[in-house]
């Protein structure tokens, strides 16, 4: 088993400059654990080709790898102009209409009813990722009279932005369900759902999923923020999508606003990934920012899961580089943090699988244990323990696929696909598979924790071994 030396997960997003087998095999051995599909862009031909290639990458390296299938959502966008793009000067008026004629320096179409109904006197609406801010003056169930306070050039079908309004506008659409019939029929074991607002966002998709794929919540909005508890309480994973965020909320709060969402995720034991950015220069250089550097290492410092790749994978000039790169940064970083785990705030150990998971990590503080196992169907087991953040790698034992590819989003966790033998010791079976994949040699010690019987959901055993 290739084994990557660190605990933090790397995302890479597939897009035309890795989109063939040589390409993406080149992320996955510079240091991709867990590749994005975009549903953004893209076909489903070809991101079927992805995943076909994704899984012909697995059984030549013989290691479980991600898929994050990342559904759109809704687009809010104004319509078209006439003569072109237009000019918006400081101060003058700028109407938006729910009429969909062609727009030109005066108004433009603006065809979203939901923002309409919201809309108040004095609220802020941002045009093209926030280039453009528009002041609203006055309201009517048709026209939006705005004045122009940012100043810029605004041609067709550029996004707008309502910060601190809530949009009654569901994070899914139609488009999204039927990419999501498609992604369930691939067996892809997380999904990545956009524009959530609140917990019913998650319900209504769960709803649909219906337990056959795992949500990671990406918070982008600020109305997300208000209902973060909810929100973290019933996902399986969250993502903070600073691009988007950063759009909505002032660039000041960005950062307390990560630290806020990580602190909730760690306290929960809910995978956190940091999105956006992260080494934005790479697109066209074939190095960071020291900026850049800075940030992902801040992010490991916070004991994040994962960091995320997006354009710099997708559509960059380095796309090997720069996972190569983001590899080499938390591989040096986790090396200095590990007298810093202590510092941890650990939620109240209330349950016997909660102390369990607890006393490995301290067995694996205090002794040099070289892994821990987790015996697992569903995965909790392993989630357990990397809550803890443990001092040795977790060996992820398991008998379902989709759980070993599940995993590739936790912390620290490797999974070995295996069929558990009633008839053979767990004991054996552990030190068998340590050995054979160079995690442990004779006279190192294990710890294996499990739930006992093996389809328990909790974990109730732990065990410390020295193998012979």
């Amino acid at each position: 088993m290739l084994i990557r030396g660190r605990n933090t997960k790397i995302i890479a997003t597939l897009g035309p400059a890795s989109s063939t087998l040589e390409s993406i095999e080149a992320l996955f051995l510079a240091g991709a654990d867990v590749f994005r599909l975009n549903f953004s862009h893209g076909d489903h031909a070809g991101h079927l080709n992805n995943i076909e290639i994704i899984h012909t990458l697995e059984e030549k390296h013989g290691r479980p790898i991600g898929i994050l299938a990342d559904l759109q959502g809704p687009k809010i966008r104004i319509g078209t102009f006439e003569g072109g793009p237009v000019t918006l000067d400081k101060g003058q008026n700028f109407d938006l209409h729910l009429d969909p004629i062609p727009g030109d320096n005066t108004r433009v179409h603006l065809p979203h009813p939901e923002i309409f109904h919201v809309a108040t006197v004095g609220m802020d609406l941002l045009l093209d990722d926030g280039k453009i801010r528009l002041k609203v003056r006055s309201v009517s169930s048709t026209v939006l009279s705005c004045t122009v306070t940012i100043p810029g050039v605004l041609s067709n079908k550029k996004g707008v932005n309502v910060p601190g309004a809530h949009l009654p506008i569901p994070a899914m659409t139609e488009k999204d369900e039927r990419d999501l019939a498609f992604i369930l029929a691939q067996d892809i074991p997380w999904i990545a759902l956009s524009f959530v607002q609140t917990r019913d966002d998650i319900d209504h998709a769960k709803s649909i999923i219906n337990g056959k794929a795992k949500i990671v919540a990406k918070l982008e909005k600020p109305q997300a923020i208000k209902h973060l508890s909810a929100i973290v309480d019933a996902s399986d994973a969250i993502m903070i999508a600073r691009g988007d965020l950063g759009v909505e909320v002032p660039p000041e709060e960005v950062p307390s606003i990560q630290k806020r969402i990580i602190r909730a995720c760690r306290a929960t034991g809910k995978p956190v990934i940091v999105a956006t950015q992260m080494m934005e220069s790479m697109i066209a250089s074939p190095t960071p920012t020291r900026a850049e550097t800075s940030d992902i290492a801040n992010a490991i410092y916070d004991h994040v899961d994962c960091v995320m790749l997006s354009a710099e994978s997708a559509s960059g000039a380095y796309p090997r580089e720069s996972v190569a790169m983001m590899h080499r940064i938390l591989h040096h970083t986790e090396k200095d943090i590990v007298s810093d785990y202590h510092v941890i705030k650990h939620s109240a150990h209330t349950t016997l699988s909660d102390a369990i998971t607890a006393a490995a990590r301290e067995i694996t503080q205090h002794l040099n244990v070289k892994a821990i196992v987790t015996l697992t169907a569903s995965g909790a087991t392993t989630y357990a323990a990397a809550k803890e953040r443990p001092y040795a790698p977790i060996v992820a034992l398991t008998q379902n696929k989709r759980t070993a590819r599940e995993l590739c989003l936790c912390w620290g966790a490797y999974s070995i696909v295996v069929d558990i033998d009633k008839s053979v010791s767990i004991d054996i079976l552990a030190v068998n598979l340590l050995k054979e994949n160079k995690f442990a040699h004779a006279g190192d010690k294990i710890i294996i924790t499990s739930g006992i019987p093996f389809q328990k959901e909790s974990t109730n055993v732990l065990k410390i071994v020295e193998i012979a």
